[in-house]
């Protein structure tokens, strides 16, 4: 007997008969798929099909099918051998997988039709599935479209990351402000990842260097913990080829529970060095103000460098000639390594260690291959960001790499003395160590610098400024080292996926859906700009995805918003350099306005609704100090302005006047002086400002009052909207990735046939 769902009993639908069919396109094949996977892979009652079973029914389906094209992907590239990117990342923001994978597979319609014939909408599955906890800003988000666009454009590469069961946070938003809870994205499990018991390797912690009788060294003794993967696979769009995104999990070993102590009442020391496993794969980027945040972190970065290297050499020594192994000079012709930050800096001591220890190399053989290997992508040029790693603790914890790191110094230096006599007054800059008595630290970008074989920043301005002013010394030693790769997003997500409406338009106009994976074909809206149907459709799927946000956010928070006002959104992580408090600061400016305004003065202004999201670090108190003084904003206002830049060295009167307006209690008790105070004076870093927020604010304020008038005049504002798309080709993560391809890493496509 079924009810209105037409759900058997049981909860499973009986109107689909189940078949495993892990090559369904159709949609009636793909609900018996679903169906099949509900059955015969439950991780639920058998009583319940409700959305969230279904959820995990219709990944598995859709897994089988990625399993199935990932095995031939790399049967493939290890049929053709060709030369292969590792990307080493701390984190990646890979957002939901459902809908990402059944659009880059060409399954969207079937898939939503296989649903409906189960009683669900596609959306309402999809919004049960949780975000993957294993990034937090834009360093992971970058690194995920990167991965699509790696498999789109059908290169051989891999991603590293690490799979943290907590994530970063949950953030939640309280009367206090922000609050942290951490993440659950594993408390069930996830549907996409595939363990890999096969692999696994020993990565040491702590231990001392033994020097053997042939002068060789070894590194024995400390901790060892074990590091097994897990895969997820990355489909490219419309290809057959389908990636991995190796993630590593760290384990103890059976054996390393001590049963005397656990039978003695002992527990915690019984399991002393399981629980130390356990925290390196807990949380993204854990608290580092105490010693032992230091040594977590540490040990989080040298973990995910370890066990990938350990990979990648095992991967390259499974391919052997006739005449036996494959010669390491070989290895940076088969093997490209991408480090995304300074994070994964220890790949460069730790392939050394493992070249020269591991597999008997001299220093000079190491240091070809490594240098040969790696390459740095640089994300920051503010000093405090930049990687400063205490001697002392590096020493204690991975004594082997701190002598070979004293060892790459040392020759560094000795070139420069010996072949760049006039820098040698900067070399107290250039080194990799600083050895100032109060606090000796390795630096990790200088390290970087010197080791790799290419150095990036991720857009021209940024390229230039690392060039001219914050590595212009090393450019001295080593002009071609360095480019710039612009950064992008893929398209698919953030275009075609999440705006269907839009995506259609373009196709229709465009006369073809290529733009798709060949964004510079958007130039071709150009000549129609001016065109009135096109700007009436342009119009009306802007303002279905603003009512599909309105609807999301009354539904979330209970707040009803005007779609017809501006929409002005900022969501990223939240620093003081990234101008949330400008922000919350003309909000504040543009309120108390309006507050003095008469009715009739009131309706000639542009209404606005103020969007900020992103994450305050824990322990970032000035951070948390802005999420608090935004809800408490938007607590009195609930929907108004915005903030960004300019030059002047006298503060504007709107400055002081948003500021005194914000201390005056007006929106809440909360004491906001101490955030208010790092705006003037000597405090925050160092002096009064540090960020140029009031220096900025007139200019920013002037550009927000531009904004305002353009928004009235719908025909302008729709025309700027298509040329912003028309023109927004090269921000494309595939132009960004074919350019590493051919310009840092030598790699080519290798499509599966």
């Amino acid at each position: 007997m079924a009810n209105a769902n037409g759900k058997a009993a049981t909860g499973v639908p009986d109107k689909v008969s189940e078949k495993a069919n892990p090559e369904a396109n159709e949609a009636t094949e793909i609900a018996g798929n679903i169906i099949y996977h509900a059955k015969y892979s439950p991780h639920f009652s058998p009583l319940k099909f409700g959305p969230e079973q279904a959820l995990y029914a219709t990944a598995e389906s859709l897994r089988d099918r990625l399993i199935q094209l990932w095995n031939e992907t790399y049967l493939h590239f290890h049929k053709v051998d060709p030369k292969q990117t590792y990307y080493l990342s701390m984190e990646y923001l890979q957002g939901r997988a459902l809908t990402n994978a059944i659009g880059n597979l060409d399954l969207n319609g079937p898939y939503a039709d296989a649903l409906r014939k189960l009683g669900y909408e596609l959306e309402e599955i999809a919004e049960q599935e949780k975000d993957a906890a294993l990034g937090n800003g834009g360093l992971g988000r970058l690194a995920s479209c990167f991965l699509d666009s790696m498999a789109t454009l059908n290169l051989p590469a891999w991603g590293y990351g690490l799979r943290y069961r907590h994530g970063l946070f949950k953030q939640l938003i309280t009367k206090k402000g922000q609050e942290e809870v951490a993440e659950d994205w594993l408390e069930k499990f996830s549907p996409w990842e595939i363990v890999r018991h096969d692999v696994v390797f020993p990565v040491r912690f702590f231990g001392h260097v033994q020097i053997n009788p042939d002068g060789s060294r070894k590194w024995v003794g400390g901790d060892v913990v074990q590091a097994l993967a897990y895969d997820v696979p990355i489909p490219g769009f419309k290809t057959k080829n389908t990636i991995s995104l190796r993630l590593w999990e760290a384990k103890a070993r059976a054996e390393d529970l001590d049963l005397f102590q656990f039978n003695e009442g002992e527990y915690e020391l019984a399991a002393q060095l399981h629980s130390r496993a356990q925290q390196i794969c807990t949380v993204l980027y854990p608290g580092d103000a105490t010693e032992n945040g230091k040594l977590l972190r540490l040990k989080q970065q040298f973990f995910l460098c370890s066990a990938s290297l350990q990979d990648i050499i095992s991967r390259f020594n499974e391919r052997s000639t006739g005449e036996g192994s494959r010669k390491w000079s070989e290895f940076p012709s088969k093997v490209a390594v991408q480090m995304n930050d300074t994070h994964p800096t220890l790949a460069i001591p730790e392939l050394m260690r493992l070249l020269m220890d591991d597999n008997g190399l001299g220093w000079d053989e190491a240091w070809d291959v490594t240098s040969k290997t790696v390459a740095y992508t640089n994300h920051t040029v503010l000093p405090e960001a930049l990687e400063k790693w205490s001697q002392s603790l590096m020493r204690k914890l991975l004594p082997r790499h701190m002598e070979i790191i004293e060892e790459i110094d040392k020759r560094f230096v000795q070139t420069i003395r010996s072949t760049r006599v006039d820098l040698e007054d900067k070399l107290s800059s250039l080194s990799i160590l600083d050895h100032n008595p109060q606090k000796p630290v390795v630096r990790m970008a200088n390290l970087c610098v010197v080791s790799s074989h290419t150095v990036n920043g991720v857009a021209q301005l940024h390229s230039d400024i690392l060039k001219d002013e914050l590595f212009a010394d090393y450019v001295s030693i080593w002009p071609n080292k360095f480019q710039n790769k612009t950064n992008g997003i893929t398209p698919r997500r953030w275009l075609r996926f999440c705006s269907p409406e839009l995506s259609d338009i373009i196709t229709k106009w465009l006369k073809t859906d290529k733009w798709i994976t060949d964004l510079d074909l958007l130039t071709g809206l150009r000549q129609f700009a001016d065109n009135e149907e096109l700007q009436s459709e342009w119009a009306s799927a802007k303002e279905a995805n603003k009512q599909r946000l309105a609807q999301y956010i009354e539904r979330v928070t209970g707040v009803s918003i005007d779609t017809n006002s501006l929409f002005d959104i900022q969501v990223k992580r939240i620093h003081e350099y990234k101008r949330q408090l400008m922000n919350i600061l003309g909000v504040i400016y543009r309120f108390k306005k309006l507050k003095e305004m008469k009715p009739e003065e009131r309706k000639k202004t542009t209404p606005r609704t103020v969007m900020i999201g992103g994450k305050a670090f824990a322990t970032y108190t000035n951070a948390k100090r802005i999420v608090k003084l935004v809800n408490d904003v938007g607590d009195v206002v609930n929907s108004d302005p915005e903030v960004n830049e300019y030059l002047k060295f006298k503060p504007d009167p709107r400055f002081e006047e948003a500021k005194q307006f914000a201390k005056s209690g007006v929106f809440g008790t909360y004491d906001y002086g101490p955030l208010l105070d790092s705006l003037e004076g000597n405090t925050g870093y160092g002096r009064g400002d540090y960020f140029l927020v009031g220096y900025d604010f007139a200019s920013y304020m002037d550009a927000q009052a531009k904004v305002d008038e353009a928004y009235k005049d719908r025909k302008r504002w729709l025309k700027m909207s298509i040329m912003s798309t028309a023109g927004s080709g090269k921000f494309s993560s595939d132009r960004t990735i074919a350019q590493y391809a051919k310009e840092i890493w030598n790699i080519e496509a290798c499509p599966v046939p």
